[in-house]
């Protein structure tokens, strides 16, 4: 990591010692505060009253029990989480995680991430983040009710369009999406369309919201190429991820003429030099929730799985990297694999999904890189 302002380096430190167990806050605070450095030496009144110590701390924290029955019979136990982070902007505005490694520092890294996110598209709104350590994998349609449900049961109380409006993430969906606000509606006694977005149309969803980040990725790594001279016509591009975001990365790379040749799931990834068929992904990622392996099964000869435990993506040779998966997927070794092979520019679709290496290794090379706030902001 760069070494930051030392009139800032108390900042972290107390962070640091606030939110001992966090790396992924940590991480994400470092970040802001190595940017930082220039902002304070020309305007030195932000350091007065504590504004940036109060920017790295949330406005509240939410952690509560979510009871629910499986289809056993059996109570289980999640987690859930809500982080208010910041509302000097407007009500909290971020998306609902449901995956296995959620904690409250997780959920801290990424509200602390939205509220800049939210600060860049110029728009009145803050930022937050929740989710739960819920595994929705192997789920029937039934748990994933009721556990929507359960969450909501406790979660209505914070939440209003006027307050704190959720989303979707890893694990959410518009089928959750609909859970919640069905328990939402049905707690409130109101129809609050505004209080959460990611909703079908025809119950008060947004045109274009499903596609909004991965399409505004795609435009903002088409508008570097430009810079350059190039666009995405014709270029090979590798998407990590194959849920919301990744899929319509594809979608609009597709439609700049790029060609999409690797994309990839928790359980690996598939190469496939003719061009990912987005289509088929979508049938056996959105309609069957299968592994991304059975895209390989279906596509036939010249498409081939690497288990993730046997390479990463990102050993692929390509033009356009866009990591729109998860955070730190995207290593340094794995960033000197892209720049050795060639790579033309990075555009993060995922919050914060190259580790800090990486991000200094692409840098020093000249590569193109999109960070996450700016990039995938829809």
């Amino acid at each position: 990591m760069k070494v930051i302002d030392e009139k800032l380096q108390p900042i972290l430190a107390s962070v640091i010692h606030r939110n001992a167990g966090e790396p992924e806050f940590h991480q994400a605070v470092h970040e802001v505060l190595e940017s930082l450095g220039r902002v304070v030496a020309k305007h030195p009144r932000f350091l007065d009253q504590a504004l940036i110590e109060r920017i790295c701390e949330p406005e509240r924290q939410i952690i509560f029990r979510i009871p629910w029955v499986d289809d056993a019979g059996q109570v289980q136990i999640n987690r859930g989480f809500r982080v208010q982070f910041n509302s000097a902007l407007g009500p909290y505005k971020g998306g609902m995680r449901f995956h296995p490694s959620v904690n409250v520092g997780i959920i801290k890294f990424l509200g602390f991430e939205q509220t800049f996110k939210n600060a860049l598209t110029g728009m009145p709104i803050g930022g937050g983040k929740g989710g739960s350590d819920f595994d929705p994998k192997g789920r029937s349609e039934g748990e994933i009710m009721r556990f929507c449900q359960s969450l909501m049961t406790e979660l209505h109380r914070h939440l209003g369009e006027n307050t704190d409006v959720p989303a979707g993430d890893i694990g959410v969906g518009g089928r959750e999406i609909g859970f919640m606000f069905g328990q939402f509606k049905r707690l409130t006694n109101r129809y609050e369309a505004g209080v959460i977005t990611g909703k079908a149309l025809a119950y008060g969803g947004s045109r274009a919201r499903t596609e909004a980040t991965g399409y505004g990725n795609t435009y903002f790594v088409q508008a570097m190429l430009e810079t350059r001279g190039t666009s995405l016509e014709g270029k090979k591009v590798v998407v990590s991820g194959s849920g919301n975001v990744a899929i319509y990365t594809i979608e609009k790379v597709q439609s700049f003429g790029g060609k999409v040749i690797a994309c990839s799931d928790s359980s690996g990834y598939v190469v496939d030099a003719n061009g990912i068929d987005l289509e088929l992904l979508k049938e056996i990622k959105d309609i069957g929730r299968k592994r991304i392996s059975a895209y390989a099964e279906a596509r036939g000869p010249g498409v081939h799985f690497v288990a993730s435990d046997k390479g990463s993506i990102w050993d692929v040779p390509c033009d356009v990297a866009m990591p729109s998966a998860t955070q730190n997927e995207l290593s340094g070794k794995d960033a000197r694999a892209l720049v050795k092979n060639g790579v033309l520019a990075v555009g993060e679709g995922a919050n914060m999904p190259s580790t800090p290496e990486a991000i200094r290794l692409f840098r020093d090379a000249g590569v193109l890189f999109g960070p996450g706030k700016a990039a995938n902001a829809g």
